[in-house]
């Protein structure tokens, strides 16, 4: 019982920087880079365990005095894109980019489209027969 203990208290370690400096780098980076396993979480909220590997590799190249870039590119050659959360626009990128824009700017088209549309119906002309029981139902509605 007590080795299932242990990795989740080993997570919860306090890591120790050698500067202020080195501490706020890796706070941003596992702030900035997506949880592969939770998907809508970043390193820094996620307590999955491919999380805690990825902040541990992030933990050991800064340490290393590897660059933000560095460790960045490394990551999204590991995992691809998906691994930031603000991934640069490119070919394999422009759908989930600009596909929420395309999505409202044709919702709006087919609103205002249908709304036009609506309001060039003409009326519908009642035919002689309706118009005569129409103006009779109208004249006992008012006698009661």
């Amino acid at each position: 019982m007590l080795i299932i203990l242990l990795p989740a208290q080993a997570a919860d370690i306090p890591l120790e920087f050698d500067t202020p400096e080195q501490q706020q780098r890796y706070q941003h980076l596992i702030e900035e880079l997506r949880c592969l396993v939770c998907q809508n979480q970043n390193l820094a909220d996620s307590h999955a365990d491919l999380a805690q590997d990825l902040r541990e590799e992030v933990y050991e190249m800064v340490q290393d005095g590897k660059a933000n870039e560095d460790i960045v590119g490394f990551l999204v050659a590991r995992y691809g894109d998906f691994v930031l959360y603000r991934p640069p626009v490119k070919l394999s990128t422009w759908l989930l980019w600009f596909a929420p824009f395309i999505l409202l700017l044709t919702g709006i088209f087919v609103v205002f489209r249908f709304a036009r549309a609506r309001m060039q119906v003409p009326p519908q002309q009642l035919s002689a027969a309706e118009q005569s029981q129409l103006t009779q139902l109208l004249k006992e509605e008012n006698k009661d």
